[in-house]
């Protein structure tokens, strides 16, 4: 069954960059902390409410943006697992943008399946990517912003400029709990999915069954559930592996 946040099915149509059209972010060093306040850059629908974590080293090895679970399930930026991930990014050296999506936060505009959600993040990489040319782009989701990443990856990709890796963390494939459907496109690029194996909103099988066209590798954590309870350590770790830039022996 389809509901209000089921999702039409497609790849998103190639966006022009958005960044000729939006003021162009000057950042501070840190806004997110209990000392600082969020940043808000222009987009699609109005402003987009964006954490952004600065690490300690004075050349990031890249960009990272974390993209939060369902909004219409209470999904938000500061959501354990995009601050967990954040975190781990940013001591590891990364910058970190965990956007907030449509009507969460200071975020404006309202839900729109996924679609408007990628516009807004594409609209977040033009403005924050502009700002270091040429540096590593790293795509993570998680659930709701897995699939919306997804959809990211395709645009970047069929605009000429391609992330250089992505992780998808308890990706929603068809039909799920809560009546909603996700027409989630084919896996792209350098990417990394992780599923919890007893996941109980987005069921482990139409993952597989999504994979295997592509022969897409998806690491299976033993016992988790879409949140990935008592299994955070090894979630961290494995995404971590899959950002590192020390080549492997």
């Amino acid at each position: 069954m389809r509901g209000d946040a089921s999702v039409a099915a497609g790849l998103p149509a190639p966006l022009p960059s958005l960044a000729h059209h939006l003021p162009l972010v000057v950042m501070p060093r840190s806004i997110d902390g209990p000392h600082g306040n969020p940043l808000l850059l222009p987009g699609p629908a109005g402003q987009i409410e964006v954490l952004l974590d600065l690490p300690a080293r004075e050349a990031p090895l890249g960009l990272a943006v974390i993209a939060h679970p369902q909004p219409l399930l209470g999904g938000h930026a500061r959501h354990k697992i995009p601050q967990l991930l954040a975190r781990a990014l940013c001591e590891a050296g990364w910058r970190v943008a965990r956007p907030n999506f449509r009507g969460v936060g200071a975020s404006q505009g309202v839900h729109d399946r996924g679609i408007g959600e990628t516009d807004d993040l594409l609209a977040v990489v033009d403005q924050l990517h502009a700002t270091q040319p040429g540096a590593r782009l790293a795509l993570l989701g998680f659930s709701f912003g897995a699939f919306v990443q997804v959809r990211v990856a395709h645009a970047l990709a069929a605009a000429g400029r391609p992330a250089w890796r992505s992780c998808l963390l308890g990706l929603p494939i068809g039909d799920v709990a809560g009546q909603r459907c996700y027409a989630t496109p084919p896996p792209i690029g350098d990417t990394a999915v992780i599923h919890g194996e007893a996941d109980e909103r987005a069921p482990l099988s139409a993952v597989l069954e999504w994979a295997r066209p592509a022969v897409q590798p998806v690491t299976v954590v033993p016992g988790a559930d879409h949140f990935f309870s008592g299994r955070l350590p090894v979630l961290r770790q494995r995404v971590l592996a899959q950002l590192s830039t020390t080549p492997e022996p």
